[in-house]
């Protein structure tokens, strides 16, 4: 999530299967009594003749457990309690998309197996109405294809290897094919890191991905793609916007998610179709909060923001202490590689920012637990 909150200075979040043992079967001691047929009517008991059957033991077969299955209950569950930490929040911008294939399964849990508190995705809607995981408009970026979300169904979607050009900390084109360590695995010519399957490394579904992570909070972004003649489609964000908040009644995701948009008008819808999920500013509504002329929407529970924006320090103590005042927190999005470290998260911590959507969020967890 890379969002412009204001104009003028800012960019606006298995098991295993244990085959238990068979018992042991053993057969009943068998006794005959012999009548020896002397006479004297003394019967001669012979000895019981007793046999038993061999152990029979079947073998125990375990699956070795799955990664998602490894991962930790997180400190907060719902907003409310995740807002009222005695520590700063880590959230895993993207699932942490310095550290792993953006958006991708694989992503998501190694966030949470390293303790993120908030797992960070963008929400668009394919051609068949279905809301999927990726931040850009295209699927360019990130696979071996092209062409527009909006443009493509589900099923379509999904066949492609959403981590093709991932490399070490960003999407680098020009290495030689072997430099990309996790290119392949959706298409099963490459073996997955234990613990996942090829399908952790396609485009997901916001549905699967809430059902998978039932107890994290989710920040939650709904994109605003192009139309044909390469303008904003603000219409088509609010249909998503639509769909999304009847996904989160059915998904019982009510008090656990955050919902935002570079576009106020979509966030005015949003707040319209559920007005008990809680949100932050669209960039209009952060400028006419910094201008003056309007006000904090009352499901609005944090501002995120980038450190700086054309040459002004958002970091400034006085302007977080104005969004404080407004009773919401103030989470940051590194908007620089050399900002994604254990060391600016912290010292993002010291001015007393209350959470960040870090792309490394192993370091972020360090940063807010040390």
């Amino acid at each position: 999530m890379r969002r412009l909150f204001v104009i003028l200075f800012l960019t606006v979040l298995t098991s295993a299967c244990g085959g238990g043992d068979d018992p042991a079967t053993s057969e009943g001691p068998g006794v005959g009594a012999a009548d020896t047929g002397t006479g004297d009517d003394t019967a001669t008991t012979a000895p019981p003749e007793t046999t038993t059957a061999p152990s029979t033991t079947t073998t125990t077969t375990t699956e070795a457990p799955t990664a998602v299955s490894q991962v930790p209950a997180p400190a907060a569950t719902t907003v409310t309690d995740l807002l009222s930490l005695d520590r700063p929040v880590v959230a895993a911008h993207g699932g942490g998309d310095r550290a792993y294939p953006h958006s991708t399964m694989y992503a998501f849990v190694e966030a949470a197996l390293v303790g993120a508190d908030v797992l960070e995705m963008d929400l668009q809607m394919t051609a068949d109405g279905v809301l999927v995981v990726h931040h850009d408009a295209t699927v360019d970026g990130r696979t071996e294809t092209t062409g527009r979300v909006r443009d493509l169904t589900v099923l379509e979607l999904q066949e492609l290897d959403k981590a093709y050009w991932f490399h070490d900390r960003g999407e680098e084109r020009d290495l030689p094919d072997d430099q990309y360590p996790f290119r392949g695995m959706r298409t099963g010519d490459v073996e997955p890191p234990a613990g996942y399957t090829a399908d952790d490394f396609k485009i997901e579904t916001f549905q699967t991905l809430a059902e998978t992570f039932p107890d994290h909070v989710l920040d939650l972004e709904i994109k605003v793609p192009l139309n044909d003649a390469g303008e904003n489609d603000v219409a088509y964000a609010i249909e998503a916007a639509r769909v999304l908040a009847a996904a989160i009644e059915e998904l019982d995701r009510t008090d656990s998610v955050i919902v935002t948009s570079f576009s106020s008008d979509v966030m005015i819808a949003f707040r319209e179709f559920a007005p008990d999920v809680a949100t932050s500013p669209g960039e209009d509504e952060m400028v006419a909060w910094y201008l003056g002329t309007g006000g904090i929407a009352e499901q609005d529970v944090l501002a995120q923001l980038p450190p700086e924006r054309i040459g002004i320090d958002v970091l400034d103590p006085e302007l977080i202490a104005r969004i404080h005042a407004e009773g919401i927190g103030v989470w940051i999005w590194p908007n620089s590689d050399d900002q994604e470290n254990e060391a600016f998260y912290r010292s993002l911590f010291e001015l007393g920012i209350d959470g960040v959507i870090a792309g490394v969020p192993a370091e972020g967890v360090a940063a807010a637990l040390g």
